[in-house]
């Protein structure tokens, strides 16, 4: 996917640099070519020599280089690649690129381009959660720009929470995903996934035996076909995929925060299984076990995110499909649910013990539309993901 493409690499001031020096390996191997442009900071921690014996290139460093603007120029420089990426993008050059400023080569590059662009946050956990980035990286998605992680880790200051540069191979798949010239480029589409985690008490939970497999595929198969993904998602046994925007949430409640954070979308797609009930009132301290009976739960129902989002009166996505997950009467209690809901399309399927579906690698699913329910044979999980996205690409032309 990557052959004969040109990648202008920013790497910015940061310890997270040093994965740099194998993002430019990773995309030379698929066949892509790397200029790079290295930030003040960032020959801090890595030199301009070990970048360009990588890259197979001159690096190049200051806006005011004579031979440099002889020979190229910072305004071809920036609009002769098919992607700007800049890993790590710090805090510093964020707020550069929200203000508009241009006051050394990175930063002048990334205001004279109408090239598409992907950036990689790392930064200090405090200051990636501080006000002014947070409203930093909410200009540039209003921009356009597009972000793959931070991840959530351990920091090299000793602190833990989000702020570490997505991997190579994470980034190698966003920049593959922004590059694909599929049905689905330009397209925003949300994607719920896995379960969600209830609280009984601090060490209990109410849950049920959704791995994520199917949800996680469908993210995949949507930024295959070029689209932009919003992948929200409960605690999965398996792990997100690359080159999607992931927001990891544990309940119910703070799954429909994030959806309609990340709105709006031209199409969403609730592969979620999100518990229907919560506790009242979740006990601050473990429930103890007595020898004077069973304790008594009250539960209290959670919020219908598939039904709030289809049924919106203002910045409804074009498409909303849901998932439904019956034991039995499935393509019966599929279509009423879709009357209920309001969404457009669902997809149903028969997760009762017998079929191995839940928690395993293979689905058969039935699609329910105005039009009827259309039956799927039995396949692996990816290969529903990729027919339902190109059938969502369908939708959306």
């Amino acid at each position: 996917m990557l052959a004969s493409k040109h990648i202008l690499l920013i790497i910015g001031g940061g310890i997270a640099a040093f994965k740099s020096l194998d993002l430019i390996r990773r995309l030379r191997e698929r066949g892509a070519s790397v200029t790079p442009v290295l930030t003040r900071a960032g020959a801090e921690f890595v030199t301009p020599l070990s970048v360009s014996a990588l890259a197979g290139r001159k690096v190049f460093q200051e806006l005011f280089d004579l031979t440099a603007e002889a020979e190229m120029g910072h305004i071809e420089l920036s609009r002769s690649a098919d992607l700007i990426v800049v890993a790590p993008a710090t805090a510093d050059l964020m707020a550069k690129m929200a203000q508009g400023h241009a006051d050394d080569l990175a930063s002048t590059l990334l205001l004279a381009t109408d090239t598409p662009v992907l950036i990689a946050p790392a930064m200090n956990v405090r200051m990636w959660e501080h006000a002014a980035t947070q409203r930093n990286f909410g200009v540039l998605q209003e921009d356009g720009i597009g972000f793959v992680g931070p991840n959530a880790g351990d920091m090299a200051c000793g602190e833990h929470g989000p702020g570490r540069m997505a991997e190579p191979m994470e980034i190698v798949a966003a920049i593959e995903a922004a590059l694909a010239d599929g049905p689905l480029r330009g397209k925003r589409v949300l994607v719920t996934s896995g379960p969600t985690h209830e609280p009984i008490d601090p060490v209990r939970y109410i849950a049920n035996r959704s791995s994520g497999a199917q949800g996680t595929a469908l993210a995949r198969a949507l930024a295959a076909l070029g689209a932009e993904v919003v992948f929200v998602t409960g605690p999965a046994d398996v792990p997100p995929p690359g080159g999607v925007e992931v927001i990891a949430v544990q309940t119910a409640q703070e799954m429909l925060e994030a959806v309609e954070a990340a709105l709006p979308v031209d199409a969403a797609v609730f592969a979620a299984a999100v518990a229907d009930w919560r506790m009242a009132s979740a006990a601050a301290s473990k429930m103890k076990k007595t020898n004077g009976g069973l304790p008594v739960l009250e539960f209290a129902e959670n919020p219908d995110i598939l039904a709030t989002v289809a049924q919106m009166e203002a910045g409804r996505p074009a498409l909303v499909v849901g998932f439904a997950a019956e034991t039995d009467d499935v393509v019966e209690n599929a279509t009423a649910k879709r009357a209920r809901k309001g969404c457009d399309w669902i997809v149903a399927n028969d997760v009762s013990a017998a079929t191995g579906i839940m928690g395993g690698t293979e689905n058969a699913v039935t699609v329910i539309d105005a039009e009827g329910a259309e039956a799927w044979p039995r396949m692996g999980k990816a290969q529903v993901a990729a027919r339902l996205a190109e059938r969502i690409a369908k939708a959306l032309a």
